[in-house]
């Protein structure tokens, strides 16, 4: 087994349990990419079995800070199946569910997303990626009925030096399957949509944008950055009599409109503008356009600390648009998925915004990923999507 030292001072993250060691705290010794190798204080003391990733920034990622673990098939087996029972402990339903959430669950750079019968690998680590086939091969024994599909096409993936990788690892067929969200279908497509085929992420707050509209009557709907129309479906179930979903991917807008027929909504409810977010949302200040609702779920605007500063005016330059075009009383569902974006942050992003829009805002509530997106207490950047749930007063 080899041995990774680091600098005087540098163990003090892990002896926090954060699972992650950068370049810059090893002193010496190297490995093979995804490796897993012993790691030690300067003085020798042992710390954590990590994986080596030469290629990465984060150079370790730890997959145990017990020195008697061996890390084998039967951990990874183990791993899986404590992921999947803390899931079915919180009485989620596992047909369209995250049931590995990387560092969270125990299993750094490692996804696990299931679709109906198909369950979606995303090894986003040189580890994961080294000791793939051995999970391909617990998550069939675990769930012996399911396909298993690879979407490791995420940028991250360069970072580690690896090349993407789609396409099946266990069975084969048709890779759109339908899913059922709080009572409504839904199709996904594991090999062209986001992520690993869809939001999961989002689940809970579709179903309190739908609580909210219903609750307070909000009538008249915008949905900007729309895909598939998750907020858009949420908002008609609550009794939304327009709903205007926007986006700049036809195909996403295409099946947002299927899925308004599948369910069996009036299709003079929905209205789909295939466009740029933030021109529409200039074009509907210049009309005197108002809503009673708007949600603004954009993508990511900072992939790196980097770029915080430029995601920043982006994020307030959309919430100020999107005050101008709420009424007193109305609401507004905003979020951030950038991780480089502080919850903090994002909040006084969006006070700027309101500031310079004129106007004032309650927050009744923030919201985060769901339940099947668990966050580890020693490990903070695990808290990539943040919520603001607000009222204009």
């Amino acid at each position: 087994m080899k041995t990774i030292r680091l600098h005087p001072g540098k163990e003090r993250s892990l002896q926090r349990r954060h699972p992650w060691v950068f370049a810059s705290s090893i002193a010496k010794g190297s490995a093979d990419s995804g490796e897993t190798v012993r790691v030690e204080s300067h003085d020798g003391q042992f710390l954590a079995w990590a994986a080596f990733s030469p290629a990465s920034q984060i150079r370790l990622r730890v997959w145990s800070f017990e020195a008697t673990q061996r890390i084998d098939a039967a951990f990874f087996s183990d791993q899986l199946c404590a992921a999947i029972a803390r899931r079915q402990a919180l009485g989620l339903d596992l047909t369209a569910c995250r049931l590995v959430h990387g560092e969270s669950d125990g299993l750094p750079g490692c996804i696990v997303d299931r679709y109906a019968d198909i369950v979606v690998l995303q090894a986003g680590s040189a580890g994961i990626e080294r000791w793939k086939s051995v999970i391909v091969s617990a998550l069939h024994t675990l769930m012996p009925e399911a396909r298993v599909y690879e979407r490791s096409d995420a940028a991250l993936r360069e970072r580690e030096g690896l090349p993407a990788a789609t396409g099946w690892l266990l069975g084969e067929g048709q890779t759109q399957v339908e899913i059922r969200e709080h009572g409504l279908r839904l199709q996904v497509d594991v090999a062209t949509g986001h992520k690993t085929g869809f939001y999961l992420d989002q689940r809970d707050a579709r179903a309190r944008f739908a609580d909210a509209v219903r609750t307070h009557g909000l009538h008249r709907v915008l949905n900007c950055f729309s895909y598939t129309g998750g907020f858009s479906l949420a908002a008609l179930a609550g009794g939304a009599q327009q709903v205007v979903s926007v986006d700049s991917s036809a195909p996403a807008l295409a099946l947002a409109a299927e899925h308004v027929a599948l369910n069996g909504f009036d299709p003079a409810r929905a209205q789909f503008i295939d466009a740029d977010v933030n021109a529409t949302l200039r074009r509907l200040r210049e009309e005197g356009a108002q809503f009673d609702a708007i949600v603004l779920d954009p993508p990511k605007f900072a992939a790196s600390p980097q770029q915080v500063e430029r995601a920043a005016r982006a994020y307030k330059d959309i919430n100020r648009l999107a005050f101008h075009l709420l009424p007193p009383g109305g609401w507004l569902f905003t979020f951030s998925c950038s991780g480089g974006v502080s919850a903090e942050l994002f909040q006084k992003i969006v006070a700027g915004a309101a500031l310079d829009a004129g106007a004032d805002a309650q927050i009744i509530t923030r919201t985060g990923a769901g339940l099947d997106h668990p966050l580890s207490l020693h490990f903070p950047e695990g808290e990539y999507l943040k919520g603001l749930l607000l009222r204009r007063s």
